[in-house]
């Protein structure tokens, strides 16, 4: 059984960092949600660019013969969470034996095949490369949420693979129709 918006759970939503998160790794971050039940959540960071590494040094360093493909394709910080591990987040058009379909339209891929396929200019239609994971044990997301640090957007699969991060924060806000202008930096309660 899938976790899903009705049941309480986020799989498959979008988190978007509130104004006064105070982690400075998650400051004005977009989470997507690859999975989230009883037992915790995981997800990928889906706006922040590590500078430090390229595709092409990626498959070096896994000893995988680039191809002269993927190029333009940006490496993600995916989170704090076991740094050196690699996720491809993906539409759902690519499905290998290791791979989490989350839901119609996305699903999630950690296996160096992935990554082979997508320097020969296969794999899937769209992808996002990510090292890292964002990760929260049992009911930590959701004592998050209720302290206003997240608030959760459905999923867009243009925000998630467009090609600005930068734009990505305001545009999931833009998304339930929240101008960031008007977002305060102090949290309150009325």
């Amino acid at each position: 059984m899938k976790a899903s918006q009705d049941d309480g759970y986020l799989t498959g939503q979008l988190l978007v960092a509130m104004p006064q998160m105070l982690d400075e790794r998650f400051a004005k971050t977009v989470i997507y949600i690859c999975a989230h039940t009883e037992d915790g959540a995981m997800g990928l960071v889906v706006n922040k660019i590590l500078e430090n590494i390229d595709f092409p040094d990626l498959l070096e360093q896994l000893d995988l013969s680039p191809t002269g493909g993927g190029q333009d394709i940006r490496v993600h910080f995916g989170g704090p969470v076991e740094s050196g591990r690699g996720f491809v987040l993906h539409s759902s058009d690519y499905v290998q034996d290791a791979t989490m379909v989350i839901d119609d339209s996305i699903a999630l891929t950690a296996t160096t095949d992935i990554l082979r396929d997508i320097a020969d200019g296969g794999g899937p239609k769209n992808n996002l490369l990510a090292l890292g994971y964002a990760g929260w044990g049992p009911g930590q997301l959701d004592s998050e949420i209720q302290a206003n640090g997240w608030l959760s957007v459905p999923s867009d699969q243009a925000l998630i693979f467009g090609n600005d991060p930068e734009s990505i924060w305001q545009g999931a806000l833009a998304k339930i129709g929240i101008d960031v202008s008007m977002l305060s930096g102090d949290a309150g309660h009325a």
